[in-house]
């Protein structure tokens, strides 16, 4: 395993990525994952919502955008997993090269921009996936969106997902859609919030929503998101999205490139987020992502205020050992 994975960190980000999911997929098929990856691991169950997550693990939304591994990723042991960011149409996102490593700290500067095959492709991968856990699915806009087009994006994506989402998640903070992170602005989020209010009562959606949030916002700013998550009835948020903070990487000369920073360099400012937002409304329920890479870092998350936790980076620098690592 620590061979295929020094192989592929030789190879182009994007490509690796492809790469090992695919050969993920094709153990799946063949019946071998857990002959490679045997679930040995200790696990506590929690639920919320009436949902059943068997593990406090999930993997986060970036990693599967269209739904294409759902059952090789639920066959690892992960306690719930999330697809997307998703958008009505099928976008390519921003030009390549657009994925950086920074191997020494475990690090990835990414500008994907929601790149992904549309809504209606992920809805069929949905269908038919065999995977039973808890399944979330992130919903976003596409690029050239603006204004009430966008929400109205939101609004398509959450009415063709509504039927198959365990939870829905609102991508309002990712930094590489242009003018995405206005939503973080109340002239702006609240009219989206009133028309995901509104789907949800349209769609009889019953289960969690919840509002992704960037770790680079003002305290203000945050403060009255959550006020704004629990007038709406919505029922908490993952924190945090990526950074486009980068001063603590080691390659200085990297630091002015564009995208969002994701791996260790954000567990420090990922955990001032979720302890903010603990502190401000603790009963607000909360999903822990950033820089989670042993332990130590997956205990951190719970200890401040992080009912769930999810991985991302650390998934793809170590692989599916990564899950024991962290739950026992």
């Amino acid at each position: 395993m620590r061979i295929l994975l020094s192989i592929l960190r030789m190879l182009p980000p994007e490509l690796a990525h492809s790469i090992a999911l695919n050969s993920l997929q094709l153990l799946y098929q063949l019946k071998l994952i857990s002959i490679f990856f045997p679930q040995r691991f200790s696990e506590t169950s929690f639920t919320f919502k009436g949902l059943k997550f068997k593990n406090k693990l999930g993997i986060a939304a970036g990693l599967d955008k269209n739904g294409d591994f759902i059952n090789s990723l639920g066959a690892l042991g992960f306690g719930f997993i999330e697809v997307g960011t998703i958008t009505p149409k099928p976008q390519p996102g921003n030009p390549k090269p657009r994925v950086f490593r920074f191997t020494d700290q475990e690090a990835i500067v990414n500008r994907l921009g929601f790149n992904n095959k549309g809504v209606d492709h992920l809805v069929k991968r949905v269908k038919g996936r065999k995977y039973n856990g808890v399944l979330g699915i992130n919903i976003g806009a596409n690029k050239d969106s603006m204004g009430q087009k966008r929400i109205n994006d939101y609004i398509e994506c959450f009415q063709k997902v509504s039927a198959y989402a365990d939870y829905i998640t609102v991508n309002i903070s990712s930094p590489n859609t242009p003018g995405l992170r206005s939503l973080h602005s109340k002239e702006n989020f609240i009219p989206l919030f009133k028309a995901i209010s509104h789907v949800r009562e349209t769609e009889n959606f019953l289960n969690p929503i919840f509002i992704k949030l960037s770790p680079d916002e003002h305290i203000d700013v945050i403060s009255e998101i959550t006020k704004a998550i629990k007038e709406f009835n919505f029922d908490g948020v993952i924190t945090s999205n990526t950074t486009i903070e980068k001063s603590n990487l080691m390659l200085q000369s990297k630091v002015g490139l564009s995208g969002g920073l994701s791996g260790k360099p954000l567990l420090e400012k990922s955990n001032e987020l979720l302890s903010l937002v603990h502190l401000r409304e603790p009963e607000l329920f909360k999903i822990g992502v950033g820089g989670v890479h042993n332990k130590e870092s997956f205990n951190m998350k719970l200890e401040k205020g992080a009912s769930l936790v999810q991985i991302y980076t650390s998934f793809i620098y170590h692989g599916p050992k990564i899950i024991k690592k962290l739950l026992n």
